[in-house]
């Protein structure tokens, strides 16, 4: 199968500052797969190279569409979207048709059924009409979801999409885009939980600069890769088919801590100023 995108030793910095080194990257159509890494790994950076905001110092990025130009959507992550911004619902999602309008700037009457059938899907039609910030976090990430697959893309790219979520809000947006990747969608995106990742990916890329390693995740968790993706002492526990992964408990308890002449003194004064 051919790739929907690919990565050739791609290495990006800013200034004399490196951000990732020798990106070698297969995207395939029908992918569902996480970027996962510490914070600095290169992760948004990685995703603004596909998105074409940013370019490679060195290296080429190569995007397949079916006979035409690859069309991809991008969802941020919420917390960097300004919230007091004076629009509706129904406004943020008709602005995801705009690199598809002709001569006439308005959206036609087939656009908006096609946006009332999307956030009906999403389970948030009834708020077509509200400010985008009266809306809960969840809410607010299904309106941007729906605002991207308004553009019909042949490949989704979401940001840390349940960032500042809920437990339960988190798993409704993976089960959501699980379901769009099972109807033929690609989807990449980036996350820090990797607990989720391991319970609703099949695939996932650890970063820290460069690829540590990629596959599917019961393969790719395991405590020497994610030590050196995150350089750090992670544990991974499997038992009746969960998969868990955190970092080992510091062996430094309370006590130790305010035993400690130079610790305790620290704490006692931060305990002080509040």
């Amino acid at each position: 199968m051919h790739p929907l995108v690919e990565l050739s030793d791609v290495t990006f910095g800013y200034a004399s500052q490196p951000v990732l080194e020798g990106i070698n990257l297969h995207l395939h159509p029908g992918q569902f797969a996480a970027v996962v890494g510490p914070s600095g790994a290169g992760k948004t950076s990685l995703l603004r190279l596909l998105l074409g905001t940013l370019r490679p110092n060195r290296g080429r990025i190569a995007l397949h569409g079916k006979g035409r130009a690859l069309q991809v959507s991008y969802v941020p992550q919420i917390e960097s979207v300004d919230w007091n911004f004076p629009v509706t619902v129904e406004q943020v999602v008709l602005m995801g048709r705009a690199g598809r309008a002709g001569l006439w700037p308005w959206p036609s009457t087939h656009e908006r059924q096609r946006m009332a059938e999307i956030l009906d899907e999403l389970g948030i039609g009834e708020l077509a009409q509200r400010h985008i910030r009266e809306l809960s976090g969840g809410q607010q990430q299904r309106v941007f979801l729906a605002r991207a697959l308004i553009a019909e893309p042949d490949l989704l790219v979401l940001d840390e999409p349940t960032t500042g979520l809920d437990l339960r809000t988190a798993e409704t947006i993976l089960h959501l885009l699980a379901h769009l990747n099972q109807h033929g969608m690609t989807v990449l995106l980036t996350s820090h939980d990797l607990n989720a990742v391991a319970a609703h990916l099949p695939w996932v890329i650890c970063l820290n600069r460069r690829i540590i390693a990629e596959g599917p995740p019961e393969r790719i968790f395991t405590e020497e890769i994610l030590n050196r993706t995150y350089q750090g002492d992670m544990l991974v526990v499997r038992q009746d088919g969960v998969l868990l992964v955190q970092q080992r408990p510091h062996p430094h308890t309370v006590h130790d801590i305010l035993s400690d002449p130079v610790l305790g003194h620290a704490a006692q004064e931060w305990n002080a100023d509040k």
